[in-house]
């Protein structure tokens, strides 16, 4: 992906280092224990993100995260040198791209685009949905407008996923971009108020169309900056498309447990995420990214 030539966002909120507050620092469980956690929730029918929330010594109402995927709210400069600098530096470069385009498209039909800021964290981050930790992985708060993101999230991305490359990487920034969009049009609030009337499994259903919008929101944000700024290199579509098909539910649940329930589905299959931001990437509109009018490719 060529980036390096980009403009750098002044929306980044380094929270790296930062020292959480007496008391704020809730339990911390691991990647396994998350996993565990939203196993055992759903066999009791409870809400995991609920559950991962209290755990983490926070509110409840966590935000729904990308995939299986310290902070005291104060910014800080505090940087830790190698390669998680050189990750900041292009996060901050992809978040300030997705703002050129988001910003063109809203002006095309006569809106304003109000960017979202991004917080670089370490291990657990406070944020107006309620404390998280690094093992749910990057997730945008709709409370505050702010999408959280563990730098380490994308060693789990290459090794555990095994879905590297940096065009998979600028994917989930994407990607929660595609969410902070969603918010502003209003749709977010509208699958929550849905969700909060329906069952469990209809609740599952919406929150996995909500995903794969934001798919297709990120496929439509990567086709704009091709078309304006050839960002793409050789093979960068295809690493965003492992990365889409490494972080499907039906994968992760293989993984984790051997068995798959389409029910208990929040983010959509391999298939659906593959397909939904393709489909962003090749037309460029958002039209075409109506999940919750069509059952989709």
């Amino acid at each position: 992906m060529r980036w390096r030539e980009g403009r750098r966002s002044e929306n980044v909120e380094d929270r790296r280092g930062a020292r959480m507050p007496a008391g704020g620092g809730g339990l911390s469980i691991g990647v396994g224990g998350v996993v565990i956690v939203v196993l055992v929730s759903w066999l009791l029918g409870a809400d995991p993100l609920q559950v991962l929330g209290t755990l983490g010594g926070g509110e409840s109402g966590v935000s729904v995260p990308t995939g299986p995927w310290d902070g005291d709210g104060e910014s800080s400069s505090q940087t830790t040198g190698g390669p998680e600098d050189a990750q900041a530096d292009f996060v901050s470069v992809v978040l300030a791209d997705t703002e050129d385009v988001w910003s063109e498209l809203f002006a095309a039909s006569g809106e304003r685009y109000e960017p979202p800021r991004l917080v670089l964290f370490t291990d657990r981050v406070r944020s107006a949905c309620g404390m998280a930790q690094a093992a749910m992985g990057p997730f945008y708060c709709p409370s505050d407008q702010k999408i959280y993101i563990d730098l380490g999230f994308y060693r789990d991305l290459q090794e555990r996923f095994r879905a590297p490359g940096d065009f998979a990487q600028a994917y989930v920034v994407a990607h929660e971009v595609g969410h902070h969009v969603q918010t502003l049009l209003g749709i977010s609030q509208q699958v929550h108020e849905a969700r909060e009337r329906a069952s469990q499994t209809r609740g599952n259903a919406l929150s996995v169309r909500l995903e794969l919008q934001a798919d297709c929101f990120a496929g439509t944000w990567a086709h704009h900056a091709q078309r304006t700024r050839q960002i793409l290199e050789q093979g960068d579509v295809e690493e965003a498309l492992n990365a889409a098909a490494a972080i499907g539910d039906d994968r992760i649940e293989r993984q984790a447990a051997g068995t798959v329930v389409p029910e208990s589905f929040t983010h959509g299959s391999s298939k659906q995420r593959v397909d939904w931001f393709r489909r962003g990437l090749e037309t460029g509109d958002t039209d075409s990214c109506d999940t919750f009018r069509t059952d989709g490719p």
